[in-house]
């Protein structure tokens, strides 16, 4: 028997995050886009007019109902996250235009207010991919995946990943990252000590380690190609899921001084993760995105649900995505939801459905 059963199919454009939140009693859900299809024009995965709004949904009765739209260029991640009171929503933008195209843009915040979500910060960003908010001590960061390296682009906005703090008035620079082509951060604990996981596709994929001041270097994963990282704790023992584009995803095992290979999690393509427990087991989801390149991708392709069976993770199920970016775990109405965005159909076109299927666990 299935545990995955599509329960509803939400209509979006070269989607590349899906972030179920909540807002009082209300679930939303946030969904990035960056691109749709400019009529008469060859397909390309790279092309398009990146001059669309993120939309905005609520879940009414049994599904997600479009609400609002948020402007937006190339949206690539939406990150929800509140301090004191306030509720705050980020939106990364990788670029403006339809050919020429522009990745010196600014990534925006918005503050939760009595109108909706009104501007409370911009940022300027190059190629901006990921915005994510945490939290300890009291202080609390955002750091920012960004950057490109291509030689035919001019970075004029600053286009090193970065950390950004809350200064108890605004997110003020804190510190520059080593990163050129950042896609995704995942912060977490061991043993009491605060770890940064930064996955970038042409620079080094790193774990950062706080000493008190800043986040210093602490461990090397791979040399290029990085995607995403995920952390999770079972039975005592940490770990940490690796996905990579161009080669294995690998998930990592904490020996006591570092993380190590612990068990291989399927082939090239690798993008998101998503860990969750569910009826008393765990979890993971591997979202995968195209084979081969950018000029000629595969994006058809089988992602996958991992269960986690005496200390590994077990294949359960596949899924088709096509393109996939994103997943999000989410309870309504005493029932589990799982929602995927796709971002490129099987002929490389940006209008392609986002879905919410129902958890048969």
């Amino acid at each position: 028997m299935s545990i995955l059963s599509i329960h509803q199919r939400l209509e979006t454009s070269g989607a590349r995050t899906a972030l179920p939140f909540r807002l009082g009693n209300d679930i939303w859900l946030g969904v990035a886009q960056l691109a749709e299809d400019i009529e008469g024009t060859p397909p390309h995965m790279n092309g398009g007019n990146n001059d669309i709004d993120a939309l905005l949904f609520k879940w009414v009765g049994e599904g997600f109902e479009p609400q609002a739209r948020i402007p937006a260029h190339g949206g690539e991640d939406i990150e929800v996250f509140r301090i004191g009171d306030a509720v705050f929503l980020a939106l990364a933008n990788l670029r403006s235009g339809s050919g020429p195209y522009e990745p010196n843009v600014a990534s925006v915040i918005y503050r939760w207010g009595d109108g909706g979500w009104e501007v409370f910060q911009t940022i300027d960003t190059f190629a901006a991919k990921q915005w994510r908010h945490f939290t300890f001590d009291g202080r609390h960061f955002l750091a920012l995946a960004q950057g490109l390296t291509l030689p035919h682009l001019t970075a004029v906005n600053p286009a090193q990943s970065c950390i950004l703090e809350w200064d108890g008035a605004r997110f003020v620079p804190f510190q520059v990252l080593d990163g050129l082509w950042g896609d995704n951060f995942t912060h977490f604990t061991v043993d009491g000590a605060h770890y940064l996981a930064y996955a970038d596709h042409t620079s080094e994929s790193l774990i950062y380690r706080w000493d008190g001041e800043t986040f210093v270097r602490f461990q090397s994963v791979v040399d290029k190609g990085g995607r995403a990282f995920s952390h999770f704790r079972r039975n005592g023992t940490d770990y940490l899921a690796f996905a990579r584009i161009d080669g294995e995803s690998v998930l990592y095992r904490w020996n006591g001084g570092e993380f190590v290979p612990y068990q291989t999690l399927g082939g090239p393509a690798g993008r998101e993760f998503c860990v969750f427990e569910a009826g008393g087991d765990l979890y993971l989801v591997r979202i995968c995105f195209i084979e081969g390149t950018p000029a000629d991708p595969k994006t058809d392709l089988q992602s996958e649900l991992h269960c986690w069976q005496d200390d590994r993770f077990v294949l359960a199920e596949t899924f088709p995505t096509f393109g996939g970016t994103d997943a999000h775990v989410f309870e309504a109405n005493g029932a589990n939801y799982l929602v995927v965005s796709n971002s490129l159909t099987a002929d490389i076109r940006f209008h392609t459905d986002t879905i919410v299927y129902r958890l048969g666990v």
